[in-house]
């Protein structure tokens, strides 16, 4: 493998300097040593997703190396130009690692808000795969945050809207840390809100209008298979205040994070911090995820970010289980990410050989 040149770490010195970090640049030893007889990728919680089994696997030196190093996270990508996938070891300092968990949203939990009936859709668009997702999050999401909480500086979950009064009586932001007293009027104002609204919304249409020339435009136009808009959602239904799911033990310390008020404050409150490193869980794993506030696209272009592959969920149109399309929304996001498991994220006096 070829060595970094002179002009590429220029670059990179550079960048880490309009950064704000450390000018420092070292020569990584992209040695890649097969893997005989690998074991198949995120095979833990085969429920939820597929296990991953590729023919070739290769170890990667070290990637993420902090002194101090106290947690380890072992993780994979995917290169076709290696022709197989690449494992890498890593070690982080927990006080420099944010646990982020993407739009764990409360819909259909017993918090108040509810699929809209009798075609309404919101979150994974069934009152039955919210209530699957639910089970994903309590089974496999819950665990993981309250093992690291304590551990890692943050706990962040990203919602959506705005920082909104009964929000920001409930959670934890960026500026501000509501006490007991208030945190028991924001649940108390959050309960009769969402009680209080209407989730009657339209039906699907009897009758459609097709032209004689184009019958399957003017099809899909009237009757999409996806519409979040008022005809099914009733006005006002996405201006609620959407709690983080009631399948979560939110802990008063734990920060929400608002999408319309841009990823920024967000960056800018973890780097505060010293955050350098994102573990990222929630949903979905192809969408929001990726494309929100909190999502990789945002994160990785100023955090090193390790996407946690069995803590999040796709949306899974047509099918019953959500296993297949979890990992290949995985599998597509390895060529430019690092994929990790929960089993693989422990503290080094736990971490296994």
């Amino acid at each position: 493998m070829p060595r970094a040149t002179p002009f590429l770490g220029a670059i990179l010195l550079a960048c880490t300097a309009a950064a704000g970090e450390p000018a420092a640049v070292r020569d990584y030893a992209n040695r890649l040593v097969p893997i005989e007889r690998p074991q198949p990728l995120l095979a833990d919680h085969p429920e939820w997703c597929a296990p991953l089994v590729e023919e070739r696997h290769f170890e990667a030196p070290p990637l993420v190396t902090d002194d101090g190093g106290d947690l380890a996270v072992r993780a994979w990508r995917f290169s076709y130009n290696a022709r197989g996938i690449v494992e890498i070891p890593n070690t982080l300092r927990a006080a420099a690692t944010a646990l982020v968990v993407v739009h764990p949203w409360g819909i259909d939990d017993g918090q108040g808000w509810r699929t809209p009936e009798p075609a309404g859709v919101a979150d994974f668009c069934t009152p039955r795969k919210n209530a699957l997702a639910g089970r994903h999050t309590h089974e496999v999401v819950r665990p993981l945050v309250n093992r690291l909480r304590g551990l890692v500086d943050s706990v962040v979950y990203s919602l959506p809207g705005k920082r909104d009064p009964i929000r920001a009586r409930c959670y934890r932001s960026f500026d501000h840390r509501p006490d007991a007293d208030q945190r028991a009027a924001g649940q108390a104002e959050l309960k009769a809100a969402l009680a209080a609204f209407d989730y009657r919304g339209g039906a699907l249409p009897d009758t459609l209008a097709l032209s004689a020339s184009h019958p399957v435009r003017d099809y899909f136009r009237q009757f999409p298979g996806l519409d979040a808009g008022d005809r099914f959602d009733p006005a006002g239904f996405w201006r609620l205040p959407i709690p983080v799911t009631a399948d979560l033990d939110v802990d008063p310390d734990d920060v929400v994070a608002y999408d319309d008020e841009g990823y920024e404050p967000l960056r800018d409150f973890l780097r505060a911090r010293g955050v350098r490193h994102v573990l990222l869980a929630g949903y979905a794993t192809d969408m929001c995820y990726c494309k929100t506030t909190a999502g990789y696209e945002n994160l990785s272009r100023d955090f090193n970010v390790f996407l946690v592959g069995d803590a999040t969920l796709a949306t899974f149109p047509a099918n019953r289980s959500p296993r297949e399309a979890v990992t290949a929304a995985l599998a597509l996001a390895s060529l430019q990410q690092l994929v990790t498991q929960v089993s693989w994220i422990r503290p080094l006096t736990e971490a296994r050989p």
